[in-house]
């Protein structure tokens, strides 16, 4: 579908790299002996490594424009510098992260394995972890547009019995001065509503499915003292309040934050597609931040 926003768009892009220049800036100022270092593992799926659409790649590729990268700029405003090591992998599932599955990692190496040699490796060191995954375990049920019990049932259970092994794993390797944020998911299905009556009954089926993730992943990280970034909150994804959208009317708050912070509402080529955009990746960057203690 067309989305009159691309306009509006194309200008918010601009504007959120000069405020991260800003950021930087500002923490530039710090002195040298008032900055506190620390590495930041970024371990997950395809928003862990900020794929988004590209004229050159425009089923989306990995970009420097992603949340890690805006996370980065924002602690650095508060004087923490970040060292920032990606070893995510789009596509990648609780499955493939113990398992691996040939998107990025084949057995025997997996994503999990580097980062549980990674954090032995600096365990005596200050650092960030995030992790970010489930939304590819579920996603084949989501993508039907059915997301029926059994499937999501079946999906779930793997979550449940395999995030676990997860972290486990992580925090066993980790050091005791390395703090860890699990990362929530937003629905980028709800832009289906906006495409009549059965796109609206497979939006609000999608919503009730990331629900459920949601909440399956918040019990697996505080199980493990892991604060949890509502992504699903900052994408304002229960508020139905209704809104003016561009070219579609009036639709509910939490269809418009989709159009507005990930390319699903996008005409061809960019678009659609579930990845968000800058906003969409400053966005979560924020709520990973409201997580992470101001002292270090």
């Amino acid at each position: 579908m067309k989305n009159e926003n691309e306009p509006i768009m194309a200008a918010i892009r601009p504007s959120i790299l000069a405020v991260m220049a800003l950021f930087i800036m500002g923490a530039r100022t710090e002195s040298a002996a008032t900055m506190i270092s620390a590495f930041y593992l970024d371990i997950g799926a395809s928003t862990s490594v900020g794929v988004q659409p590209t004229a050159a790649v425009p089923s989306g590729q990995p970009t420097n424009h992603g949340y890690a990268n805006y996370l980065v700029a924002l602690e650095a405003a508060k004087g923490v510098m970040l060292q920032l090591n990606q070893i995510g992998c789009p596509g990648e599932s609780t499955t493939g992260m113990l398992d691996g599955d040939g998107h990025c990692y084949r057995s025997p190496s997996t994503q999990l394995a580097k980062a549980v040699s990674f954090l032995r490796a600096h365990r005596g060191e200050r650092g960030l972890v995030t992790v970010d995954l489930g939304f590819n375990d579920v996603v084949p049920c989501l993508k039907t547009g059915a997301a029926t019990p059994a499937c999501m049932d079946q999906r779930l259970a793997l979550v449940r019995r395999q995030l676990p092994r997860i972290l486990n794993s992580l925090k066993a390797s980790a050091g005791p001065n390395v703090r860890f944020v699990g990362v929530g998911h937003y629905d980028p299905f709800l832009a289906d509503s906006l495409s009549g009556a059965a796109g609206k009954t497979a939006a609000a089926r999608s919503l009730s499915a990331i629900n459920s993730l949601n909440q399956a992943l918040s019990s697996a990280y505080k199980a493990y003292a892991m604060p949890v970034a509502d992504v699903a909150g900052t994408f304002k994804s229960q508020d139905r309040t209704p809104v003016a959208l561009a070219g579609a009317g009036t639709v509910p708050e939490n269809v418009a934050e989709v159009c507005a912070m990930t390319w699903m509402c996008h005409s061809p080529p960019l678009g659609p597609n579930l990845h968000p955009n800058d906003v969409g990746y400053l966005a979560i960057a924020g709520a990973i931040a409201a997580e992470i203690p101001s002292r270090w």
